[in-house]
Protein backbone atom coordinates (compact mmCIF):
# COMPACT_ATOMS: atom_id res chain seq x y z
CA UNK A 1 0.00 0.00 0.00
CA UNK A 2 1.24 3.46 -0.83
CA UNK A 3 2.35 5.84 1.89
CA UNK A 4 0.74 9.27 2.09
CA UNK A 5 2.05 11.58 -0.63
CA UNK A 6 3.26 15.08 0.10
CA UNK A 7 4.11 18.03 -2.05
CA UNK A 8 7.71 18.12 -0.97
CA UNK A 9 8.74 14.55 -1.78
CA UNK A 10 12.23 14.51 -3.27
CA UNK A 11 13.08 12.49 -6.32
CA UNK A 12 14.25 8.91 -6.04
CA UNK A 13 17.81 10.03 -6.50
CA UNK A 14 17.55 12.36 -3.50
CA UNK A 15 16.35 9.68 -1.08
CA UNK A 16 19.64 7.82 -0.50
CA UNK A 17 21.47 11.13 -0.12
CA UNK A 18 19.05 12.30 2.56
CA UNK A 19 19.29 9.00 4.37
CA UNK A 20 23.08 9.12 4.17
CA UNK A 21 23.16 12.60 5.71
CA UNK A 22 21.04 11.35 8.59
CA UNK A 23 23.17 8.22 9.05
CA UNK A 24 26.37 10.28 9.14
CA UNK A 25 24.86 12.76 11.61
CA UNK A 26 23.72 9.94 13.92
CA UNK A 27 27.18 8.42 13.75
CA UNK A 28 28.78 11.72 14.80
CA UNK A 29 26.28 12.64 17.51
CA UNK A 30 25.99 9.28 19.30
CA UNK A 31 24.46 9.70 22.75
CA UNK A 32 23.73 13.36 22.12
CA UNK A 33 20.72 12.20 20.14
CA UNK A 34 18.75 11.72 23.34
CA UNK A 35 19.22 15.30 24.45
CA UNK A 36 18.27 16.62 21.07
CA UNK A 37 15.24 14.39 20.80
CA UNK A 38 13.73 15.53 24.09
CA UNK A 39 13.67 19.19 23.12
CA UNK A 40 12.05 21.29 20.46
CA UNK A 41 13.72 21.91 17.13
CA UNK A 42 15.13 25.14 18.47
CA UNK A 43 17.32 23.12 20.83
CA UNK A 44 15.52 24.13 24.03
CA UNK A 45 15.12 21.32 26.58
CA UNK A 46 11.68 19.75 26.75
CA UNK A 47 9.40 20.94 29.54
CA UNK A 48 7.31 18.49 31.47
CA UNK A 49 4.25 20.72 31.53
CA UNK A 50 4.25 21.74 27.91
CA UNK A 51 2.91 20.08 24.81
CA UNK A 52 5.52 19.08 22.23
CA UNK A 53 6.33 21.99 19.93
CA UNK A 54 6.54 19.52 17.05
CA UNK A 55 5.44 15.94 16.48
CA UNK A 56 9.01 14.69 16.31
CA UNK A 57 9.00 13.03 19.74
CA UNK A 58 5.89 11.14 18.78
CA UNK A 59 7.22 10.09 15.42
CA UNK A 60 4.30 11.57 13.49
CA UNK A 61 4.36 11.07 9.73
CA UNK A 62 1.42 13.29 8.87
CA UNK A 63 1.55 16.71 7.30
CA UNK A 64 2.63 19.43 9.72
CA UNK A 65 -0.70 21.25 9.46
CA UNK A 66 -2.87 18.17 9.98
CA UNK A 67 -5.28 17.90 12.89
CA UNK A 68 -3.45 16.06 15.72
CA UNK A 69 -6.66 14.33 16.74
CA UNK A 70 -7.04 12.62 13.37
CA UNK A 71 -5.90 9.04 12.98
CA UNK A 72 -3.69 8.43 9.92
CA UNK A 73 -5.21 6.61 7.02
CA UNK A 74 -5.26 2.84 7.41
CA UNK A 75 -3.03 2.36 4.40
CA UNK A 76 -0.20 4.46 5.76
CA UNK A 77 2.49 3.41 8.15
CA UNK A 78 1.07 4.79 11.36
CA UNK A 79 4.28 4.80 13.34
CA UNK A 80 5.42 7.99 11.61
CA UNK A 81 8.67 9.85 11.44
CA UNK A 82 11.21 10.12 14.17
CA UNK A 83 12.62 13.20 15.73
CA UNK A 84 15.60 14.59 13.89
CA UNK A 85 17.94 12.29 15.78
CA UNK A 86 16.19 8.98 15.20
CA UNK A 87 14.94 7.81 11.82
CA UNK A 88 12.25 5.15 12.35
CA UNK A 89 11.71 2.07 10.23
CA UNK A 90 8.44 3.35 8.83
CA UNK A 91 9.72 6.62 7.39
CA UNK A 92 13.07 7.60 5.97
CA UNK A 93 15.56 9.76 7.77
CA UNK A 94 15.43 13.51 7.38
CA UNK A 95 17.74 16.26 8.51
CA UNK A 96 15.26 19.11 8.85
CA UNK A 97 11.54 19.42 9.52
CA UNK A 98 10.94 20.46 5.92
CA UNK A 99 12.99 17.72 4.32
CA UNK A 100 10.59 14.80 4.60
CA UNK A 101 11.67 11.81 2.56
CA UNK A 102 8.86 9.41 1.72
CA UNK A 103 9.75 6.07 0.11
CA UNK A 104 7.74 4.61 -2.72
CA UNK A 105 5.81 1.35 -2.91
CA UNK A 106 6.98 -2.20 -2.29
CA UNK A 107 8.67 -2.37 -5.71
CA UNK A 108 10.75 0.68 -4.80
CA UNK A 109 11.76 -0.99 -1.56
CA UNK A 110 12.91 -4.09 -3.38
CA UNK A 111 14.72 -1.95 -5.93
CA UNK A 112 16.54 -0.18 -3.11
CA UNK A 113 17.69 -3.48 -1.64
CA UNK A 114 18.89 -4.64 -5.04
CA UNK A 115 20.76 -1.38 -5.60
CA UNK A 116 22.49 -1.93 -2.28
CA UNK A 117 23.36 -5.52 -3.10
CA UNK A 118 24.79 -4.43 -6.44
CA UNK A 119 27.46 -2.46 -4.59
CA UNK A 120 29.12 -5.78 -3.69
CA UNK A 121 32.61 -5.61 -2.32
CA UNK A 122 32.66 -1.84 -2.55
CA UNK A 123 30.77 -1.82 0.75
CA UNK A 124 33.93 -2.88 2.49
CA UNK A 125 35.76 0.35 1.67
CA UNK A 126 35.09 4.03 2.18
CA UNK A 127 31.69 3.85 0.49
CA UNK A 128 30.24 1.95 3.48
CA UNK A 129 28.40 5.03 4.75
CA UNK A 130 26.56 5.47 1.47
CA UNK A 131 25.65 1.81 1.38
CA UNK A 132 24.33 2.00 4.92
CA UNK A 133 22.14 4.90 3.84
CA UNK A 134 20.68 2.81 1.02
CA UNK A 135 20.09 0.02 3.51
CA UNK A 136 18.22 2.44 5.73
CA UNK A 137 15.98 3.36 2.79
CA UNK A 138 15.34 -0.30 2.03
CA UNK A 139 14.52 -1.13 5.66
CA UNK A 140 12.28 1.92 5.95
CA UNK A 141 10.22 1.04 2.91
CA UNK A 142 10.12 -2.60 3.96
CA UNK A 143 8.59 -1.63 7.27
CA UNK A 144 5.89 0.33 5.46
CA UNK A 145 5.00 -2.52 3.15
CA UNK A 146 4.92 -5.22 5.80
CA UNK A 147 3.28 -3.03 8.40
CA UNK A 148 0.48 -2.18 6.02
CA UNK A 149 -0.03 -5.80 5.03
CA UNK A 150 -0.01 -7.00 8.61
CA UNK A 151 -2.27 -4.28 9.93
CA UNK A 152 -4.89 -4.21 7.19
CA UNK A 153 -8.27 -4.62 8.76
CA UNK A 154 -6.96 -4.37 12.30
CA UNK A 155 -8.71 -1.97 14.59
CA UNK A 156 -6.66 0.63 16.41
CA UNK A 157 -6.36 0.57 20.15
CA UNK A 158 -8.67 3.04 21.79
CA UNK A 159 -7.10 5.18 24.47
CA UNK A 160 -9.65 6.33 26.94
CA UNK A 161 -7.68 7.80 29.81
CA UNK A 162 -4.52 9.68 30.52
CA UNK A 163 -2.96 6.60 32.08
CA UNK A 164 -2.28 4.35 29.10
CA UNK A 165 -1.76 0.76 30.18
CA UNK A 166 1.13 -1.13 28.57
CA UNK A 167 -1.21 -4.11 28.26
CA UNK A 168 -2.98 -2.24 25.46
CA UNK A 169 -0.05 -3.11 23.26
CA UNK A 170 -1.01 -6.77 23.38
CA UNK A 171 -4.60 -6.16 22.33
CA UNK A 172 -4.12 -5.43 18.65
CA UNK A 173 -1.59 -4.61 15.98
CA UNK A 174 1.54 -2.96 17.29
CA UNK A 175 1.53 -0.20 14.69
CA UNK A 176 -2.12 0.61 15.42
CA UNK A 177 -1.32 0.78 19.13
CA UNK A 178 1.54 3.19 18.43
CA UNK A 179 -0.74 5.38 16.35
CA UNK A 180 -3.27 5.55 19.18
CA UNK A 181 -0.59 6.39 21.71
CA UNK A 182 0.76 9.14 19.47
CA UNK A 183 -2.70 10.65 19.08
CA UNK A 184 -3.30 10.45 22.82
CA UNK A 185 0.02 12.10 23.75
CA UNK A 186 -0.64 15.07 21.49
CA UNK A 187 -3.58 15.94 23.72
CA UNK A 188 -2.15 14.64 27.02
CA UNK A 189 1.59 15.41 26.89
CA UNK A 190 2.01 15.05 30.67
CA UNK A 191 0.95 11.39 30.67
CA UNK A 192 4.19 9.78 31.84
CA UNK A 193 2.73 6.27 31.56
CA UNK A 194 1.78 7.03 27.98
CA UNK A 195 5.33 8.10 27.13
CA UNK A 196 6.75 5.00 28.80
CA UNK A 197 4.35 2.76 26.90
CA UNK A 198 5.24 4.45 23.63
CA UNK A 199 8.91 3.81 24.36
CA UNK A 200 8.20 0.13 25.03
CA UNK A 201 6.28 -0.04 21.77
CA UNK A 202 9.23 1.39 19.86
CA UNK A 203 11.57 -1.19 21.42
CA UNK A 204 9.20 -3.99 20.41
CA UNK A 205 8.83 -2.54 16.92
CA UNK A 206 12.60 -2.44 16.52
CA UNK A 207 12.79 -6.08 17.56
CA UNK A 208 10.01 -7.38 15.35
CA UNK A 209 10.96 -5.32 12.29
CA UNK A 210 14.69 -5.65 12.69
CA UNK A 211 15.37 -1.93 12.56
CA UNK A 212 17.62 -0.40 15.25
CA UNK A 213 16.69 3.16 14.24
CA UNK A 214 13.67 2.94 16.57
CA UNK A 215 15.93 2.83 19.63
CA UNK A 216 16.74 6.56 19.82
CA UNK A 217 12.99 7.27 19.70
CA UNK A 218 12.41 4.81 22.54
CA UNK A 219 15.20 6.44 24.54
CA UNK A 220 13.65 9.88 24.05
CA UNK A 221 10.20 8.63 25.08
CA UNK A 222 11.53 7.06 28.28
CA UNK A 223 13.45 10.22 29.10
CA UNK A 224 10.31 12.28 28.59
CA UNK A 225 8.42 9.97 30.94
CA UNK A 226 11.10 10.17 33.63
CA UNK A 227 11.28 13.95 33.31
CA UNK A 228 7.58 14.15 34.13
CA UNK A 229 7.64 11.46 36.82
CA UNK A 230 11.13 10.49 38.01
CA UNK A 231 11.66 6.79 38.81
CA UNK A 232 8.24 5.70 37.53
CA UNK A 233 8.07 1.95 37.10
CA UNK A 234 7.00 1.72 33.46
CA UNK A 235 9.81 3.96 32.25
CA UNK A 236 12.45 2.09 34.25
CA UNK A 237 11.11 -1.21 32.90
CA UNK A 238 11.38 0.30 29.45
CA UNK A 239 14.94 1.44 30.09
CA UNK A 240 15.83 -2.15 31.04
CA UNK A 241 14.26 -3.48 27.84
CA UNK A 242 16.03 -0.86 25.74
CA UNK A 243 19.40 -1.53 27.36
CA UNK A 244 19.00 -5.26 26.67
CA UNK A 245 18.04 -4.57 23.05
CA UNK A 246 21.22 -2.52 22.67
CA UNK A 247 23.25 -5.31 24.28
CA UNK A 248 23.98 -3.18 27.34
CA UNK A 249 23.23 -6.03 29.71
CA UNK A 250 24.82 -4.68 32.88
CA UNK A 251 22.67 -1.58 32.56
CA UNK A 252 19.60 -3.72 31.87
CA UNK A 253 20.23 -5.68 35.07
CA UNK A 254 20.62 -2.47 37.07
CA UNK A 255 17.31 -1.05 35.83
CA UNK A 256 15.50 -4.35 36.40
CA UNK A 257 16.78 -4.63 39.96
CA UNK A 258 15.76 -1.02 40.61
CA UNK A 259 12.18 -1.81 39.59
CA UNK A 260 12.04 -5.06 41.56
CA UNK A 261 13.02 -3.27 44.76
CA UNK A 262 9.76 -1.33 44.51
CA UNK A 263 7.62 -4.00 42.84
CA UNK A 264 8.87 -7.59 43.26
CA UNK A 265 6.06 -8.83 40.98
CA UNK A 266 6.85 -6.73 37.91
CA UNK A 267 6.68 -9.18 35.00
CA UNK A 268 8.77 -7.02 32.70
CA UNK A 269 11.49 -6.49 35.29
CA UNK A 270 11.54 -10.19 36.21
CA UNK A 271 11.95 -11.09 32.53
CA UNK A 272 14.56 -8.40 31.91
CA UNK A 273 16.54 -9.69 34.84
CA UNK A 274 16.58 -13.23 33.42
CA UNK A 275 17.60 -11.94 30.00
CA UNK A 276 20.42 -9.84 31.40
CA UNK A 277 21.82 -12.66 33.53
CA UNK A 278 21.71 -15.08 30.59
CA UNK A 279 23.45 -12.62 28.29
CA UNK A 280 26.10 -11.91 30.92
CA UNK A 281 26.84 -15.64 31.12
CA UNK A 282 25.63 -15.92 34.72
CA UNK A 283 23.64 -19.07 34.02
CA UNK A 284 23.27 -20.31 37.61
CA UNK A 285 21.89 -16.91 38.64
CA UNK A 286 19.65 -16.87 35.56
CA UNK A 287 18.22 -20.26 36.53
CA UNK A 288 17.40 -18.99 40.02
CA UNK A 289 15.89 -15.83 38.53
CA UNK A 290 13.73 -17.95 36.19
CA UNK A 291 12.48 -20.07 39.10
CA UNK A 292 11.64 -16.92 41.07
CA UNK A 293 9.84 -15.35 38.11
CA UNK A 294 7.88 -18.54 37.53
CA UNK A 295 6.77 -18.52 41.16
CA UNK A 296 5.84 -14.84 41.18
CA UNK A 297 4.44 -14.19 37.71
CA UNK A 298 3.86 -17.33 35.62
CA UNK A 299 2.83 -16.62 32.04
CA UNK A 300 4.04 -16.63 28.44
CA UNK A 301 6.95 -14.15 28.88
CA UNK A 302 8.34 -16.04 31.86
CA UNK A 303 7.71 -19.50 30.37
CA UNK A 304 9.75 -18.75 27.24
CA UNK A 305 12.70 -17.52 29.29
CA UNK A 306 12.45 -20.44 31.69
CA UNK A 307 12.60 -22.77 28.69
CA UNK A 308 15.66 -21.10 27.23
CA UNK A 309 17.57 -21.34 30.51
CA UNK A 310 16.90 -25.09 30.50
CA UNK A 311 17.86 -25.40 26.83
CA UNK A 312 21.22 -23.75 27.51
CA UNK A 313 21.87 -26.47 30.10
CA UNK A 314 20.98 -29.25 27.65
CA UNK A 315 17.57 -29.99 29.16
CA UNK A 316 15.69 -29.97 25.86
CA UNK A 317 12.73 -32.04 27.04
CA UNK A 318 11.90 -29.57 29.83
CA UNK A 319 12.37 -26.66 27.46
CA UNK A 320 9.91 -28.09 24.97
CA UNK A 321 7.39 -29.02 27.65
CA UNK A 322 7.43 -25.49 29.06
CA UNK A 323 7.14 -23.93 25.60
CA UNK A 324 4.16 -26.14 24.78
CA UNK A 325 2.61 -24.93 28.02
CA UNK A 326 3.34 -21.35 26.99
CA UNK A 327 1.76 -21.91 23.57
CA UNK A 328 -1.38 -23.33 25.20
CA UNK A 329 -1.60 -20.19 27.33
CA UNK A 330 -0.95 -17.79 24.44
CA UNK A 331 -3.96 -15.88 23.11
CA UNK A 332 -2.68 -12.96 21.03
CA UNK A 333 -1.28 -13.56 17.53
CA UNK A 334 2.02 -12.04 18.63
CA UNK A 335 2.42 -14.44 21.54
CA UNK A 336 1.36 -17.44 19.44
CA UNK A 337 3.78 -16.68 16.63
CA UNK A 338 6.62 -15.97 19.06
CA UNK A 339 6.21 -19.15 21.11
CA UNK A 340 5.57 -21.40 18.10
CA UNK A 341 8.58 -19.91 16.33
CA UNK A 342 10.70 -20.58 19.41
CA UNK A 343 9.48 -24.18 19.43
CA UNK A 344 10.48 -24.44 15.78
CA UNK A 345 13.99 -23.22 16.52
CA UNK A 346 14.28 -25.70 19.40
CA UNK A 347 13.26 -28.56 17.12
CA UNK A 348 15.61 -27.43 14.37
CA UNK A 349 18.53 -27.34 16.81
CA UNK A 350 17.89 -31.03 17.49
CA UNK A 351 17.68 -31.91 13.79
CA UNK A 352 13.94 -32.66 14.10
CA UNK A 353 13.01 -30.98 10.84
CA UNK A 354 9.46 -32.30 10.52
CA UNK A 355 8.53 -30.94 13.93
CA UNK A 356 10.30 -27.69 13.14
CA UNK A 357 8.24 -27.22 9.97
CA UNK A 358 5.05 -27.94 11.91
CA UNK A 359 5.99 -25.38 14.56
CA UNK A 360 6.93 -22.73 12.04
CA UNK A 361 3.64 -23.41 10.31
CA UNK A 362 1.79 -22.70 13.56
CA UNK A 363 3.70 -19.45 13.95
CA UNK A 364 2.91 -18.33 10.41
CA UNK A 365 -0.75 -19.27 10.79
CA UNK A 366 -0.89 -16.69 13.58
CA UNK A 367 1.19 -14.10 11.71
CA UNK A 368 2.10 -14.79 8.10
CA UNK A 369 4.79 -12.11 8.19
CA UNK A 370 6.57 -13.26 11.36
CA UNK A 371 10.21 -12.94 10.37
CA UNK A 372 11.84 -15.62 12.59
CA UNK A 373 9.35 -18.23 11.38
CA UNK A 374 9.87 -17.32 7.72
CA UNK A 375 13.61 -17.54 8.25
CA UNK A 376 13.37 -20.77 10.24
CA UNK A 377 11.19 -22.41 7.62
CA UNK A 378 13.69 -21.54 4.89
CA UNK A 379 16.56 -22.84 7.02
CA UNK A 380 14.70 -26.10 7.62
CA UNK A 381 13.91 -26.50 3.92
CA UNK A 382 17.62 -26.12 3.19
CA UNK A 383 18.46 -28.81 5.75
CA UNK A 384 15.93 -31.13 4.09
CA UNK A 385 17.58 -30.58 0.72
CA UNK A 386 14.88 -28.40 -0.79
CA UNK A 387 17.37 -25.73 -1.86
CA UNK A 388 15.04 -23.99 -4.31
CA UNK A 389 12.39 -23.37 -1.66
CA UNK A 390 15.04 -22.39 0.87
CA UNK A 391 16.61 -19.80 -1.44
CA UNK A 392 13.22 -18.39 -2.38
CA UNK A 393 12.17 -18.18 1.24
CA UNK A 394 15.39 -16.57 2.44
CA UNK A 395 15.34 -14.10 -0.43
CA UNK A 396 11.88 -13.07 0.75
CA UNK A 397 13.16 -12.58 4.28
CA UNK A 398 16.17 -10.43 3.36
CA UNK A 399 14.20 -8.38 0.83
CA UNK A 400 11.94 -7.32 3.68
CA UNK A 401 14.37 -7.17 6.60
CA UNK A 402 18.07 -7.42 5.74
CA UNK A 403 19.42 -8.65 9.09
CA UNK A 404 22.86 -10.23 9.61
CA UNK A 405 21.89 -13.86 10.20
CA UNK A 406 19.51 -14.33 7.24
CA UNK A 407 21.90 -12.36 5.01
CA UNK A 408 24.71 -14.76 5.88
CA UNK A 409 22.41 -17.76 5.49
CA UNK A 410 21.29 -16.60 2.05
CA UNK A 411 24.88 -15.99 1.02
CA UNK A 412 25.82 -19.51 2.07
CA UNK A 413 22.84 -20.94 0.20
CA UNK A 414 24.07 -19.20 -2.94
CA UNK A 415 27.59 -20.51 -2.39
CA UNK A 416 26.39 -24.07 -1.82
CA UNK A 417 24.22 -23.92 -4.94
CA UNK A 418 27.16 -22.79 -7.04
CA UNK A 419 25.22 -21.65 -10.11
CA UNK A 420 26.54 -18.99 -12.44
CA UNK A 421 26.65 -15.67 -10.64
CA UNK A 422 25.98 -17.20 -7.22
CA UNK A 423 29.42 -16.33 -5.87
CA UNK A 424 28.83 -12.64 -6.60
CA UNK A 425 25.33 -12.86 -5.13
CA UNK A 426 26.77 -14.34 -1.96
CA UNK A 427 29.34 -11.57 -1.66
CA UNK A 428 26.55 -9.02 -1.98
CA UNK A 429 24.77 -10.53 1.03
CA UNK A 430 27.93 -10.51 3.14
CA UNK A 431 28.54 -6.88 2.20
CA UNK A 432 25.05 -5.95 3.35
CA UNK A 433 25.88 -7.32 6.80
CA UNK A 434 28.60 -4.67 7.16
CA UNK A 435 26.07 -1.95 6.42
CA UNK A 436 23.54 -3.27 8.93
CA UNK A 437 26.21 -3.40 11.61
CA UNK A 438 27.19 0.20 10.89
CA UNK A 439 23.55 1.27 11.07
CA UNK A 440 23.06 -0.59 14.35
CA UNK A 441 26.10 1.05 15.90
CA UNK A 442 24.88 4.46 14.75
CA UNK A 443 21.72 3.85 16.79
CA UNK A 444 23.50 2.80 19.97
CA UNK A 445 23.58 -0.97 19.51
CA UNK A 446 26.69 -2.91 20.46
CA UNK A 447 27.18 -5.05 17.35
CA UNK A 448 30.51 -6.73 18.15
CA UNK A 449 29.03 -10.23 18.32
CA UNK A 450 27.33 -9.78 14.94
CA UNK A 451 30.60 -8.47 13.52
CA UNK A 452 32.62 -11.38 14.86
CA UNK A 453 30.23 -14.06 13.63
CA UNK A 454 29.81 -12.66 10.13
CA UNK A 455 33.38 -11.52 9.51
CA UNK A 456 35.03 -14.73 10.71
CA UNK A 457 33.67 -16.71 7.77
CA UNK A 458 32.83 -14.03 5.24
CA UNK A 459 34.80 -10.88 5.91
CA UNK A 460 37.90 -9.39 7.47
CA UNK A 461 39.20 -12.00 9.89
CA UNK A 462 41.27 -9.43 11.79
CA UNK A 463 38.12 -7.39 12.40
CA UNK A 464 36.34 -10.54 13.51
CA UNK A 465 38.98 -11.21 16.14
CA UNK A 466 39.00 -7.63 17.38
CA UNK A 467 35.22 -7.64 17.76
CA UNK A 468 35.18 -11.06 19.43
CA UNK A 469 37.82 -10.02 21.96
CA UNK A 470 35.87 -6.85 22.74
CA UNK A 471 32.65 -8.81 23.28
CA UNK A 472 34.38 -11.38 25.47
CA UNK A 473 35.75 -8.58 27.63
CA UNK A 474 32.16 -7.48 28.29
CA UNK A 475 30.49 -10.82 28.91
CA UNK A 476 31.34 -14.51 29.13
CA UNK A 477 28.58 -16.54 27.49
CA UNK A 478 28.59 -19.71 25.42
CA UNK A 479 27.92 -17.56 22.36
CA UNK A 480 30.78 -15.15 22.97
CA UNK A 481 33.10 -18.06 23.80
CA UNK A 482 32.21 -19.74 20.51
CA UNK A 483 32.62 -16.51 18.54
CA UNK A 484 36.05 -15.85 20.07
CA UNK A 485 37.17 -19.45 19.53
CA UNK A 486 36.21 -19.37 15.86
CA UNK A 487 37.71 -15.91 15.29
CA UNK A 488 40.98 -17.12 16.79
CA UNK A 489 40.84 -20.24 14.58
CA UNK A 490 40.38 -18.35 11.32
CA UNK A 491 43.33 -16.18 12.34
CA UNK A 492 45.52 -19.26 12.81
CA UNK A 493 45.56 -19.13 16.62
CA UNK A 494 44.16 -22.58 17.29
CA UNK A 495 45.99 -23.30 20.56
CA UNK A 496 44.54 -20.13 22.04
CA UNK A 497 41.14 -20.96 20.54
CA UNK A 498 40.77 -24.44 22.04
CA UNK A 499 39.90 -23.46 25.65
CA UNK A 500 37.21 -21.07 24.43
CA UNK A 501 35.72 -23.71 22.10
CA UNK A 502 35.54 -26.12 25.02
CA UNK A 503 33.95 -23.48 27.22
CA UNK A 504 31.31 -22.83 24.53
CA UNK A 505 30.16 -26.45 24.75
CA UNK A 506 30.63 -26.92 28.50
CA UNK A 507 26.97 -26.35 29.45
CA UNK A 508 25.80 -29.18 27.12
CA UNK A 509 23.88 -26.70 24.99
CA UNK A 510 22.76 -28.60 21.88
CA UNK A 511 24.21 -26.40 19.17
CA UNK A 512 25.73 -28.21 16.22
CA UNK A 513 27.69 -25.16 15.05
CA UNK A 514 29.47 -24.90 18.43
CA UNK A 515 30.31 -28.61 18.34
CA UNK A 516 31.54 -28.34 14.73
CA UNK A 517 33.79 -25.42 15.67
CA UNK A 518 35.20 -27.41 18.59
CA UNK A 519 35.88 -30.45 16.41
CA UNK A 520 37.58 -28.37 13.73
CA UNK A 521 39.81 -26.63 16.28
CA UNK A 522 40.67 -29.96 17.93
CA UNK A 523 41.79 -31.38 14.59
CA UNK A 524 43.91 -28.28 14.00
CA UNK A 525 45.62 -28.73 17.37
CA UNK A 526 46.38 -32.42 16.86
CA UNK A 527 43.50 -33.88 18.88
CA UNK A 528 42.37 -36.16 16.06
CA UNK A 529 40.22 -38.59 18.03
CA UNK A 530 38.34 -35.87 19.88
CA UNK A 531 38.01 -33.77 16.74
CA UNK A 532 36.49 -36.53 14.68
CA UNK A 533 34.13 -37.45 17.51
CA UNK A 534 32.84 -33.89 17.77
CA UNK A 535 32.43 -33.45 14.01
CA UNK A 536 30.41 -36.67 13.91
CA UNK A 537 28.38 -35.51 16.90
CA UNK A 538 27.53 -32.21 15.22
CA UNK A 539 26.33 -33.96 12.07
CA UNK A 540 24.32 -36.51 14.04
CA UNK A 541 22.64 -33.79 16.09
CA UNK A 542 21.75 -31.50 13.20
CA UNK A 543 23.01 -32.76 9.83
CA UNK A 544 21.94 -29.58 8.03
CA UNK A 545 23.15 -27.07 10.62
CA UNK A 546 24.84 -24.94 7.93
CA UNK A 547 24.89 -25.14 4.13
CA UNK A 548 28.68 -24.72 4.13
CA UNK A 549 29.67 -25.86 7.61
CA UNK A 550 27.98 -29.25 7.36
CA UNK A 551 29.71 -29.94 4.04
CA UNK A 552 33.08 -28.95 5.52
CA UNK A 553 32.47 -31.20 8.52
CA UNK A 554 31.80 -34.19 6.26
CA UNK A 555 34.86 -33.40 4.16
CA UNK A 556 37.06 -33.15 7.28
CA UNK A 557 35.80 -36.50 8.55
CA UNK A 558 36.57 -38.12 5.22
CA UNK A 559 40.03 -36.57 5.08
CA UNK A 560 40.99 -37.78 8.57
CA UNK A 561 39.97 -41.42 8.27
Amino acid sequence: MAPRETDNNPTEADQPAAAQREWERLWEEGDDAEAASTGAESGRPAKADAEPETDTELGDDRDADADPSETPDADTETAGTADDDSPPPSTPAHSTADEVVTPHLDDERIAAVRRVAAAGRRWRNLQLAGCAALLAVAMTAGAIAIGAAKDSGAAGVAVGSSAVSPELLASGSLDASIASLQAHLRTQPKDFDGWATLGLAYVEQARTKGDPSRYPQAQAAFQRSLTISPANENALEGRAALAAARHEFKEALTYADQVLKENPYSERALCSRIDALVELGRYADASKAADLADARKPGVPVFTRYAYVHELRGDVSTARKVLEQALAAATSPGDISYVAGTLGQLAWNQGDYKTALDDYGRALAADENYLPALEGRARTQAALGDRAAAVKGMELVVSRYPLPQPLVELGELYESRGAEGDKAKAEDQYALVDAWIALARANGVNADLDTALAAADHGDVASALKAARAEWARRHTVHTADALAWALHVNGLDKEALPYARQATATNYHNASFIYHLGTIELATGHKTEGRAHLAKALKLNPGFSPLGAAKARKALEATK
